[in-house]
C-alpha cells in the first residue's frame, strides 16, 4: 500500500477494498465485522441504549491518548451514563488526502486496544477520503448500542433534595494536555489526558446501589456545563463546595496562566453522579475502589432552592453562581 492516504482511498476501487482489509479488518477482526456487510446483523434482549458522537480534537495525538482512544471511550462512556453496558460500535472514518498510512495505523491500533479494554466490539464502519485540506488529518464518527440492566433508571431528570454529588476524580486534565500539545506548552511534571472507558466503573457503582439517580460524563463545557444541564432538567438547585473539587497543580497552574476556569474544562474520563443521601458513601467507597474512581469526592449536594442554579461555595467563603459556559475558550478539545 502507499504510505500516505490517496483521494483514490476513497474511490471504492481496489485501494479502498485493501485499505478495509489490511487496516481495519486486520486489527478489529471480529465475526460480525468480517463479513463487510452493509450493516451489522445481531441477537439482543433486554432494554437498549444508543448513542452517537464525532470526534475533531487537534492535535489527533496528545498526551495519554489520541484521536482513536477518545472516540471509543466517548461513545462508550456515553452509554454508560444511562446505566447501560456498553456492547457495540461502529467506526466511521473521514480521513484527508495525505495522512501518513502510519499515523492512520497508529489509531487502529489504539482504537482496539481502547476497546478490548472497555469490552466492546467494533461490528460495522465507513471510511471516507477527502481533499487535502478539508479535514485536518482525521475526523472520527461513532455509534453505540449497550443493554440496560433491569430496574435501572439513570436520568438529568432525577436528582433531588437532599441528593449528594460525587465527582469520580481530577478535572481538566484531558483540555490541559490537548492545550499542551497544541501550542507546545510544559509542565514540571507529565501531565496526560484522563481518556478512559468508564463502564467497568459504572457497572461496580449500580452493583451496590440501584437508587443511582443521575451519571453524567463532564466533556465540553466540563464540570460547570454537566451540573447545570442536570439542574435544569431536574428543576432543582446544586451547591458544590471549591476545597472539595479534585483538581492538579498542573491544571490550576495552567489555568491561572492561560486565563482559564478548571470548572469549565472538557474531561474524558470522569463522571458525576447524583445519588441519594444514605447510598452516598457506599457508592463513593465502590468508585475508591476501581482504578478510574481512586480519587472520587462528594462536592456537593442538591437543594429544592433555586431550581437550575448551580452555586460553589469558594475557599474564602463566599458564594459563587456557576454559569453555562459562554463562548468555546478551547475549541477542537474533543
Amino acid at each position: 500500500m502507499p504510505d500516505r492516504i490517496l483521494l483514490t482511498h476513497g474511490s471504492g476501487g481496489s485501494l479502498a477494498r485493501e485499505l478495509v482489509e489490511k487496516s481495519f479488518l486486520k486489527v478489529l477482526n471480529n465475526p460480525l465485522l468480517a463479513r463487510l456487510d452493509d450493516s451489522a446483523v445481531f441477537d439482543f434482549s433486554g432494554t437498549l441504549a444508543f448513542t452517537t458522537d464525532s470526534h475533531v480534537v487537534s492535535p489527533i495525538f496528545f498526551p495519554g491518548g489520541d484521536i482513536g482512544r477518545l472516540a471509543v471511550c466517548g461513545t462508550v462512556n456515553d452509554l454508560a451514563m444511562s446505566g447501560a453496558r456498553p456492547l457495540y460500535l461502529s467506526l466511521a472514518l473521514i480521513i484527508e488526502e495525505g495522512l501518513a498510512m502510519s499515523d492512520l495505523d497508529r489509531v487502529v491500533a489504539s482504537i482496539q486496544r481502547a476497546a478490548e479494554e472497555a469490552e466492546v466490539k467494533i461490528i460495522t464502519g465507513d471510511t471516507k477520503v477527502v481533499s487535502r485540506g478539508s479535514a485536518d488529518g482525521l475526523f472520527i464518527n461513532t455509534a453505540g448500542i449497550g443493554v440496560v440492566p433491569e430496574g435501572v433508571n439513570i436520568s438529568g431528570s432525577n436528582a433531588k433534595s437532599g441528593d449528594k454529588v460525587i465527582l469520580s476524580g481530577n478535572i481538566g486534565d484531558h483540555s490541559i494536555a490537548v492545550l499542551s500539545k497544541r501550542e507546545g506548552l510544559s509542565f514540571a511534571t507529565t501531565l496526560e489526558s484522563d481518556c478512559a472507558p468508564l463502564g467497568s466503573l459504572v457497572a461496580e457503582m449500580i452493583a451496590v446501589s440501584s437508587s443511582i439517580r443521575c451519571l453524567r460524563d463532564p466533556t465540553r463545557g466540563g464540570l460547570a456545563a454537566t451540573l447545570n444541564e442536570i439542574a435544569g432538567q431536574s428543576a432543582v438547585g446544586i451547591r458544590i463546595e471549591e476545597e472539595k473539587i479534585p483538581v492538579r497543580e498542573e491544571v490550576l497552574g495552567a489555568c491561572e496562566m492561560l486565563g482559564l476556569d478548571p470548572l469549565y474544562l472538557a474531561n474524558e474520563g470522569k463522571l458525576v453522579a447524583v445519588v441519594p443521601e444514605r447510598d452516598a458513601e457506599v457508592v463513593l467507597k465502590a468508585m475508591r475502589a476501581n482504578c478510574y474512581g481512586k480519587e472520587a469526592a462528594i462536592v456537593g449536594e442538591v437543594l429544592s432552592e433555586n431550581p437550575g442554579r448551580v452555586v460553589m461555595k469558594t475557599g474564602l467563603g463566599t458564594s459563587r453562581i456557576i454559569d453555562m459556559l459562554v463562548g468555546d475558550p478551547l475549541p477542537r478539545i474533543c
